[in-house]
């Protein structure tokens, strides 16, 4: 039996159900900030993991989705590698359901195993709630939940 896109299983846990709709607002070819410390500086997602949509249009993610990416910038061990990484902040408001609306500072994600355990031991600035929720791993090792 061949290995399904890239050698991932195909029984990867997508994570909990999100108590909030998340606008979806990285589309594939999007680059972002690694903010873990797995070697990576900056990847661009290749798809989303999960996502149906609709015909003709990109496939996009928001905070707290999987999705595939290709490492573009950091160390030489790891650069050219296809790898899955969780989005933890993004730059397009949302609203939570009390009304606060959340808006970050940049587009980061942190590159997650095939268990949706983090590879990096520490992340770099904020996460936010929904990612934590989502992915409780994750926010074990989170040093700032928003």
């Amino acid at each position: 039996m061949a290995k399904p896109m890239g050698g991932f299983s195909k029984n990867l846990p997508l994570g909990k159900a999100l108590t909030v709709t998340i606008p979806r607002s990285l589309p594939t070819g999007a680059r972002l900030f690694c903010a873990d410390n797995s070697g990576a500086k900056e990847i661009e997602i290749i798809t989303v993991r999960g996502y149906h949509g609709v015909r003709r249009r990109y496939p996009a993610a928001g905070v707290g989705d999987l999705v595939v990416a290709s490492v573009k910038k950091g160390r030489p061990d790891i650069r050219k590698q296809v790898v899955q990484a969780v989005i933890v902040r993004q730059k397009k408001e949302y609203r939570r359901p009390n009304g606060i609306k959340i808006k970050f500072e940049d587009n980061a994600a942190i590159l997650v195993g095939d268990d949706g355990a983090p590879k990096g031991s520490e992340i770099k600035g904020a996460v936010a709630r929904e990612a934590t929720e989502r992915w409780s791993k994750i926010g074990t090792i989170a040093g700032v939940v928003v």
